[in-house]
């Protein structure tokens, strides 16, 4: 029987290992991502008072086109670095939640960078 590994379970490894490195602050909250197979969702979160502080995804009622792309997530890292902007926050540290820096997890961070974002 050929065993296959579970590529969810060994992300989360991942992520649990960087959350221990990175935190957000108030000053500089972090940038997380999560990526399903039909969306991607992004959230700024302040981890010291436990609060999101802003959130933007491809499910949104304003997006247009598809989920699953990296054309979408370019326009999601856009839409987050907008609202965080109108929030007044201009630096954050990314947290890519235990995925490959490649594909929609790069376009995100693109789009957030272009959108003004420093990370």
């Amino acid at each position: 029987m050929v065993k296959k590994p579970d590529s969810n379970k060994a992300r989360l490894r991942r992520h649990r290992r960087v959350r221990g490195q990175i935190a957000g602050t108030p000053e500089r909250p972090r940038l997380n991502v999560f990526r399903s197979a039909k969306h991607i969702y992004a959230q700024i979160i302040d981890d010291k008072n436990g609060v999101t502080l802003a959130a933007a995804s491809s499910m949104d009622k304003d997006f247009e086109g598809q989920g699953g792309n990296r054309e979408a997530a370019q326009k999601v890292g856009a839409a987050i670095a907008k609202k965080a902007i109108e929030k007044g926050i201009t630096e954050v540290v990314f947290d890519r939640g235990g995925y490959i820096y490649h594909g929609r997890v790069q376009a995100l961070a693109e789009g957030a960078r272009e959108g003004g974002l420093k990370f």
